[in-house]
């Protein structure tokens, strides 16, 4: 990004910028970066529907009149809300609230293991035998869950990474990138 110009060679963009995008005016005084932004992405989602269906030479090289990028965008933002919406929910959660609550879990299942130990062969009823199998289940869960977490973390701080930059590692709050 930035190839040749005085800020060079930028490998990441922090999101607070695009803030910036409303208030950076064409030499028309009227279009925002923004609004090139949004023409930019329905061209882009206009090329990938054509190309879907076949049409693509005579179409790709038409442009879109004003009309057409207004529908288009109305539709792609529109949508944006309800793709944005669970994005809202996980912000609104704490990863370290969750973590705990599955370390809970874990000190649960020690003291289910610990009753298990009382066990004697000739103890009739399948408490036993359905507890063993509810703790193997849960075990197996708490170490999917683990996984994930994991998984999420990194997928979390290499995103951090591609839009803070170098940031990323002074973060006190790794999430802090998804909070709308």
């Amino acid at each position: 990004m930035n190839v040749g110009t005085n800020r060079g060679d930028a490998k990441a963009f922090k999101l607070d910028t695009l803030l910036k995008l409303v208030d950076i005016k064409g030499t028309d005084g009227k279009t925002t970066l923004l609004h090139f932004v949004v023409q930019e992405i329905i061209r882009s989602e206009g090329a990938e529907t054509e190309s879907a269906n076949g049409n693509i030479p005579e179409q790709m090289e038409s442009k879109f009149n004003e009309e057409q990028f207004k529908k288009k965008g109305l539709h792609v933002v529109g949508g944006l809300s309800k793709d944005l919406d669970n994005v809202k929910k996980a912000a609104g959660m704490d990863s370290d609230v969750l973590s705990s609550y599955v370390t809970k879990l874990e000190t649960g299942l020690e003291k289910v293991r610990l009753v298990l130990q009382y066990e004697k062969p000739d103890m009739k009823g399948n408490f036993f035998k359905s507890t063993k199998l509810f703790m193997k289940y849960a075990e197996d869960e708490i170490v999917r869950i683990k996984s994930h977490e994991r998984e999420a973390l990194f997928l979390v701080k290499e995103v951090t990474e591609y839009f803070h930059g170098n940031a990323a590692k002074e973060e006190a709050h790794p999430l802090r990138i998804f909070m709308i």
